[in-house]
């Protein structure tokens, strides 16, 4: 069975690797971005569905754009019975959805029709549910808006972030696929329309949204931190006199002991930074000042000592410069 495999994030790998490791599949061609420039350098790096591609000496293409002919022609010389696709970042075009006989299937982290999109991970913790999942469906033209053939849920639990909950969510999606895959090809699964009405949408996240309200409640700030590591980091800005300095938040919990105005820092010690919200208080337990490395809220005081009264506040700044 001649599979084509379309992807370019991390989140793709493990479903690239348990195709490519069953003697029954024929991974024929792996599609996945061009080479980008990243870092300060800019330097063009490679996605991680490619490097996992090369170590399995598979072949890769990297088209600028699916919808081009050269692209549809690559795809045809490759002789797909079937393409599965997982968090690729375009969208595939009526040509090349019925190129495959067996169709083309996505592995979607979302329980569909709820989060479709580019981000549904960081929007199901910052939205503060308690649950999310794999989706494997059939895709059409649509976004993320074709039959579902399989779905496993899993529990976001408060000790997960984006991060934690992604690789649990790559996993179950590896699983899944492999599940279904066999099922599909043999006939032997039903598929089921999504009910639209019931549909979300994650829009991409961007570097701004990660910039904290302190007016918001404690519990939208912890979400907001937890769904935005590692990237794009929840921030707010040090009031010293005229100078603001910028303050990634990596790590904190929230807490209802002590209350006081948002963006005011009630407590600095040890144990964390209490900083003030709309309700309740959140402690910072690990942060990074720009310029320098993330740390545990003691080593930080150490550097930069913190006193009750001292205001975190969002003005307007991009916060690109923080590594």
């Amino acid at each position: 069975m001649r599979i084509i495999f379309m992807g370019t994030a991390e989140l793709a790998c493990p479903s690239l690797e348990a195709l490519a490791s069953c003697p029954l599949y024929n991974v024929a061609g792996v599609i996945t971005q061009p080479d980008r420039p990243k870092g300060r350098e800019l330097r063009l790096t490679p996605s991680p569905v490619k490097i996992v591609a090369q170590k399995l000496s598979l072949p890769v293409f990297q088209p600028e754009k699916i919808r081009h002919a050269s692209a549809f022609e690559t795809l045809s010389q490759l002789k797909p019975d079937i393409i599965v696709v997982a968090a690729y970042g375009q969208i595939l075009p009526r040509s090349v959805l019925e190129l495959p006989a067996k169709g083309c299937i996505n592995v979607h982290a979302s329980l569909l029709p709820k989060y479709r999109g580019a981000a549904p991970i960081q929007w199901s913790i910052l939205n503060d549910d308690g649950s999310t999942g794999i989706t494997i469906m059939k895709m059409d033209e649509g976004l993320d808006t074709g039959d579902i053939l399989a779905q496993q849920a899993t529990q976001i639990t408060e000790i997960d972030d984006a991060q934690s909950l992604h690789d649990r969510l790559a996993k179950i999606g590896a699983s899944l696929l492999m599940q279904t895959v066999p099922e599909l090809l043999s006939g032997n699964i039903t598929s089921r329309s999504q009910v639209n009405s019931e549909a979300s949408y994650a829009r991409k996240i961007t570097k701004e949204d990660g910039l904290i309200d302190w007016n918001q409640p404690a519990i939208a700030n912890w979400n907001r931190i937890r769904a935005f590591n590692p990237w794009p980091g929840a921030f707010s800005f040090l009031e010293q006199g005229s100078e603001k300095i910028m303050i990634k938040i990596w790590r904190a919990k929230v807490i209802n002991e002590i209350k006081g105005p948002p963006g005011e820092i009630l407590q600095a010690n040890t144990q964390g930074i209490a900083i003030g919200c709309g309700l309740d208080a959140v402690q910072i337990t690990e942060l990074q000042r720009e310029g320098k490395r993330r740390m545990e809220a003691a080593a930080f005081l150490a550097g930069l000592p913190l006193t009750p009264g001292m205001k975190l506040s969002h003005p307007n700044k991009d916060p690109g410069s923080l590594h």
